[in-house]
């Protein structure tokens, strides 16, 4: 497997050209939230160390994202820990609220995907952005925000 150290310095060097290359309108929403001083939490399905990396850059509190097992030579063995539970967002973000001791009143959620579905029924306000097929059909059924972002343009699409 690959080393975590190599991994580490890619992960640096993949958010530190990535940081300034956000959407406007989730950097704007991001600002506007920390403004008013929303806890921000990200649940992804990326690997924990690039989402607490570029999340930090943006004001994060918290993240969430797979972790890897590392060997004693440490080095990735391909597992990942804990793997039902980063598979359902809902749950993790149910134990978020737990743990923070957070409310879901006035919350905000986005996602791009149909795994983000069960995290969007719970937020008083769901966004998708950008969103793939099944999440875009999901949404127009749902009656929730359809924000699209292209080059310079943002379209709500009702």
């Amino acid at each position: 497997g690959v080393r975590y150290q190599e991994f580490s310095k890619v992960a640096k060097k993949v958010v530190a050209f990535h940081k300034n290359r956000i959407y406007r309108y989730t950097r704007d929403l991001v600002r506007k939230l920390k403004k008013k001083d929303y806890y921000l939490l990200a649940i992804s399905h990326s690997p924990q160390k690039v989402v607490k990396e570029f999340c930090k850059k943006l004001g994060f509190n918290k993240t969430y994202g797979q972790i890897y097992e590392i060997d004693k030579q440490k080095r990735f063995t391909g597992k990942i820990f804990y793997l039902e539970l980063i598979s359902d967002k809902a749950e993790i973000l149910k134990r978020a609220i737990e743990k923070e001791k957070l409310t879901l009143k006035g919350s905000v959620g986005v996602g791009d995907t149909e795994s983000d579905i069960t995290f969007l029924k719970m937020v008083e306000k769901p966004i998708c952005f950008n969103p793939n097929q099944k999440l875009y059909q999901y949404a127009k059924r749902a009656g929730w925000k359809i924000i699209v972002e292209r080059k310079d343009v943002i379209y709500h699409l009702k």
